[in-house]
Order: structure tokens, then C-alpha cells, then sequence
């Protein structure tokens, strides 16, 4: 059996035997959201399980943003304005904030890559920066797991946990 799968731009056909083939999966129709702004503005206000990102933000001095790259299709022109601005009213400056690119093993993502990711406004006035990770240097060593496998997390999404401004 031929199909395409959702893969890239454009799709990528395969040849399956008849004989692992079980069927096509569904997705239930979903409406789509009325008003997404308020939707976004909503859920950031009223989060489940966590207080207000407007809470959490009162008072630090920086944040790190994670972003997944190019490869996954994720609204992010509709979600960063309004987390953007909430964090900025309540205090963090824009040159504070950074917005990591969750490449995992991915090669980097920049210049036209970013705008289609971010939005050109976004792209120009926020500092954007790509995870690398195979560039051990650039993560920090947080321990082994019960299962002995070491972990390592970009240093600078560890070390951007909302500051408190009275902390060095």
C-alpha cells in the first residue's frame, strides 16, 4: 500500500506490505477556537496546577523561553506575543529574556528559519538563540538517573530560572 506521510512541506510517500497496514488513524474534529488571543491571554491567567505566569514573573530578573525548532509545527506567532508582554509588565526587560530553540540534535535554525518560527517582530527585537547539543560545554551536569544515565540540560535554560532581583 502506498501512502504519504505528514513529514516536511510536501509529505513523504511510502510502500507498506498490505499486511502491517491496520488502518488509518483519526482525529476527531476539534472546532477551532473562537477568539485565540483571549484563549492564550486565558490560559495564562488561569493555568492548571501553577499560579498566573504573572505571578511567577513578579519580581525576576530574567527568563528563558523554550521554543521547539523548525520541524514542529507549533502556533508560535500566536503564543509568544502575549507570554512576551506579561513577562515584560512585570518587570523583566526585554534584553532579559531569551528565547531558546529546542533543537535537540538538530542542526541550528536562523535567519528566515527564525522568522517563519517567531514572526519578523519577534525575530528582530528578542534575543534568539540555538540549544546545541552536541556541545557539551554548553549544558550543566544535574546527575545520574536511577537507571545510570547521566543528565545534562543547556546551561542556559538551567541557570534562567526567573532570578529573584534581590539574588546575584
Amino acid at each position: 500500500m502506498r501512502i504519504t506521510l505528514d513529514y516536511g512541506r510536501t509529505g513523504l510517500p511510502v510502500d507498506l506490505p498490505d499486511d502491517r497496514v491496520v488502518g488509518p488513524l483519526a482525529i476527531r474534529p476539534a472546532a477551532p477556537l473562537p477568539d485565540p488571543d483571549q484563549a492564550i491571554a486565558a490560559a495564562l491567567a488561569h493555568p492548571i496546577g501553577s499560579p498566573p505566569l504573572a505571578e511567577v514573573a513578579r519580581g525576576r530578573k530574567n527568563a528563558c523561553i523554550l521554543i521547539c525548532d523548525i520541524t514542529r509545527p507549533v502556533p508560535n506567532r500566536l503564543i509568544l506575543p502575549p507570554l512576551l508582554r506579561t513577562l515584560e509588565e512585570q518587570g523583566i526587560a526585554r534584553r532579559d529574556i531569551l528565547i531558546l530553540v529546542a533543537t535537540g540534535l538538530h542542526r541550528p535554525n536562523e535567519g528566515a528559519e527564525l522568522v517563519e518560527l517567531l514572526g519578523p517582530d519577534i525575530a528582530a527585537n528578542y534575543r534568539v538563540e540555538n540549544h546545541h547539543g552536541k556541545v557539551l560545554a554548553e549544558h550543566d551536569f544535574l546527575g545520574v538517573t536511577p537507571n545510570g544515565v547521566p543528565v545534562y540540560l543547556d546551561s542556559r535554560y538551567v541557570r534562567a530560572r526567573f532570578e529573584d532581583h534581590g539574588r546575584g
